[in-house]
């Protein structure tokens, strides 16, 4: 059963993380998925990490679906905007737009107060979550809009419900991914007309690349990296959101949603998905009830 067959999906920031595990499970629900980044095989980003836009589109055929290579940064207006025209005259369609640009992970100072914290840093990082999203949002949404049933992804940290009642590690950081929430809430009152639908979607504690090697193990070892963060058990792949963004994709029902601000771990919930090891993590009550709660770590319950 392939869902989203005929159906056509840009994931904007799709080198790695969460936005390669949602090209690679759109393609596998049989998408055609433009993947976009700023690193290839020839060019790096500021990241200067080894993952490529490439290989992301590789997975996404290996899949079952088609993956599309296309270097982008999407904080400039013009190369988002041919980007746009590429995908209109090559597709004549667009049904899914994925904002997951993000790009920050080394500009955050945690728990330092907005006087000490890098200005430079700080207002980088915002540009690259916040003026992304909207840029990409302006230039794709037109070709989104012009069939029923298109669907915008916000990608973030955290739920609403969490983020309100819990300071995120810095200003910056906090205002960037609250940021993102909102704009799902205004682009869902936005796209109703033309009954197409956005949400805010947050993975859990998500062992992308960085996370992995942060904690020197591997996916096929992760559970080692627990001897030093034992909290790192209710922790998930990148293809548990990627299969959360999947399930919304090819919900014929999925207006339900316009502008809700949902995790991983609730949509596996009501859509009956696995993350890769046939487990349920429900990262965001897991972090309210135990974590945060000073409880030793124990997923039971929660994955």
């Amino acid at each position: 059963m392939k869902p989203l067959n005929g159906k056509v999906a840009l994931v904007a920031g799709a080198t790695r993380g969460a936005g390669r595990g949602i090209a690679i499970e759109l393609g596998a629900a049989g998408a055609t998925v433009y993947v976009t980044g700023r690193t290839t095989r020839t060019r790096r980003s500021e990241y200067t990490r080894p993952e490529t836009i490439e290989e992301t589109a590789e997975l996404v055929s290996n899949a079952g679906g088609r993956g599309i290579a296309v270097q982008v940064d999407h904080l400039d207006p013009y190369q988002v905007q041919a980007l746009i025209a590429r995908i209109e005259n090559e597709q004549g369609r667009l049904d899914i737009l994925v904002n997951d640009v993000w790009g920050a992970e080394y500009l955050a100072q945690w728990n330092v107060p907005v006087w000490e914290h890098s200005l430079e840093r700080g207002l980088r990082m915002l540009r690259l979550a916040i003026d992304t999203h909207i840029i990409t949002s302006h230039f794709a949404i037109p070709l989104l809009i012009q069939n029923k049933n298109g669907l915008v992804i916000e990608i973030t940290d955290g739920t609403a419900e969490y983020n309100d009642k819990n300071y995120r590690l810095s200003l910056f950081y906090d205002l960037a991914k609250t940021s993102v929430i909102r704009m799902a809430q205004s682009l869902a009152h936005e796209l109703s007309p033309y009954k197409c639908t956005a949400v805010a979607v947050t993975p859990g504690w998500m062992r992308s690349e960085i996370m992995l090697e942060h904690y020197g193990v591997k996916e096929e070892n992760w559970r080692d990296a627990t001897v030093k963060e034992p909290h790192f058990i209710i922790s998930e792949s990148p293809r548990f959101v990627g299969r959360a963004v999947a399930a919304l994709a090819g919900d014929p029902e999925v207006a339900r949603w316009n502008g809700d601000s949902v995790s991983s771990g609730k949509l596996a919930q009501v859509y009956g998905f696995y993350d890769l090891d046939g487990s349920q993590p429900d990262c965001w009550r897991y972090l309210v009830e135990v974590q945060d709660a000073g409880k030793p770590a124990n997923a039971a319950g929660y994955r």
